[in-house]
């Protein structure tokens, strides 16, 4: 976990990393361009808009397999992710541009968890990518709370999330990793995951962190130091003006939670909260209840 460095301009690169979290037990591929290997590409970018106290989508558009769906809005504007594939394999790309306007209150949510099929890991075909990009003008509120990414046994997955915004914006981020399909008996899994995260607020740099397994995934999450036993992992982040008033009533909340590992921090106007578990459905719930407690309108109803 560290915090510094620069973010490069969207679409993504796949040039020099600062400041990573790295654990490795195999060496490491080259990763060519996935626009080069015919596999699946899938695009959303929307701008949300304020309008009379409602939000309502301005700007939209969907290529390959990504859809997004609007139930009735009440107010704020929920929107729900749809992969028509399925799951992802390797050499798939999904990309997110996501635009909230000055005012505007949205929420984006995956129809269910996210499958992240196994590779050959071959390196000739590169690994499955997830880009997303956040932008919030001033006033605006965003919440990026996908369901859980399931890596299945091999999978390889690079995910860089960036997000930009104005200084009395709020912005909440959830992203949880379930490793193996665990009730089909997958427990020890290995493969490739790194995750990237780089918010910028009034364009400054406000929160760096890096993630990556490498290899043998089950046995590294098994040592002390690295999960003891955990197949399942979330990181929360919450930028608001009051966030960091917000952790004693958060590590309050968190402490009746009898099932999961956890650690809330917060500083600069953040407000950090990370799970651990080794049962799934543990760190959901855990999840689901911090969400109602946290403001902005509780978890979505996908979630539930």
């Amino acid at each position: 976990m560290t915090f510094g460095g620069e973010v490069n301009a969207f679409p993504f690169d796949t040039g020099a990393r600062a400041g990573e979290r790295s654990f490795s037990n195999a060496p490491k591929t080259t990763v060519s361009d996935p626009r080069s290997s015919g596999r699946a590409e899938g695009v959303i970018r929307v701008t949300f808009k304020a309008d009379g106290g409602y939000t309502h989508v301005q700007r939209l558009l969907e290529s390959g397999g990504l859809r997004l769906r609007f139930p009735r809005p009440q107010g704020g504007c929920e929107a729900v992710v749809l992969n028509t594939a399925g799951g992802m394999a390797e050499g798939d790309h999904a990309c997110f541009d996501v635009h909230a306007g000055a005012g505007s209150r949205a929420t984006l949510v995956t129809q269910s968890a996210e499958r992240i099929y196994r590779s050959e890991g071959t390196g000739s075909v590169p690994a499955t990518r997830v880009d997303v990009r956040l932008r919030l003008e001033e006033g605006a509120s965003l919440r990026w709370l996908p369901q859980e990414t399931i890596l299945f046994d091999r999978a390889r997955l690079s995910r860089r999330l960036d997000a930009e915004l104005a200084a009395d914006a709020t912005l909440t981020i959830f992203e949880s990793y379930i490793f193996g399909r665990l009730a089909a008996g997958e427990t020890q899994i290995s493969g490739s995951l790194h995750d990237r995260w780089r918010v910028r607020r009034a364009g400054r740099l406000a929160f760096a962190d890096d993630l990556r397994l490498e290899g043998a995934i089950a046995s590294i999450l098994d040592r002390a130091a690295g999960g003891a036993g955990a197949r399942a992992c979330a990181t929360l982040l919450h930028v608001a003006p009051d966030a960091e008033g917000m952790v004693e009533g958060a590590r309050a909340r968190l402490a009746t939670s009898l099932e999961c590992e956890w650690g809330a921090s917060a500083w600069n106007g953040m407000l950090v909260v990370r799970l651990v578990s080794r049962s799934p459905q543990a760190l959901r719930k855990t999840a689901l209840e911090f969400l109602d407690w946290l403001p902005g309108g509780g978890a979505p109803r996908l979630w539930r």
